[in-house]
């Protein structure tokens, strides 16, 4: 069993800055790679950001230059820092992983998700 527990979520006005964390746990081989995932209302799912266990990174565009996301290896973490944040982030914020609980397999894990609420 893996599980993510996300935290770091709230109001903020447009403008501010939130950071999101993200901790895997539970029996973990190796974090192959993370990322988070928004979800506004009456809207689809979409990727924000994500990382690989390397290092690389991609993120939506409506992001770029005001998030950035981050990982701690050793500490099975990534977070998510937003800057700038405007009403349009707000939604509410998945964390999910692409986890090896033993060598060779794969498994994805979703955290439960954290609303994120910018007010303008």
């Amino acid at each position: 069993q893996v599980q993510l527990v996300e935290s770091g979520g709230g109001l903020v006005q447009a403008g501010g800055s939130l950071r999101l964390s993200c901790v895997a746990s539970g029996t973990i081989f190796s974090v192959n790679a993370m990322g988070w995932y928004r979800q506004a209302p009456g809207k689809q799912r979409e990727l924000v950001a994500a990382i690989t266990s390397p290092g690389s990174t991609k993120y939506v565009d409506s992001v770029k230059g005001r998030f950035t996301i981050s990982s701690d290896n050793a500490k099975n973490t990534v977070y998510l820092q937003m800057n700038s944040l405007k009403s349009e982030d707000t939604a509410v914020y998945y964390c999910n992983a692409d986890v090896s609980p033993r060598k060779w397999a794969s498994l994805e894990v979703w955290g439960q998700g954290i609303l994120v609420t910018v007010s303008s």
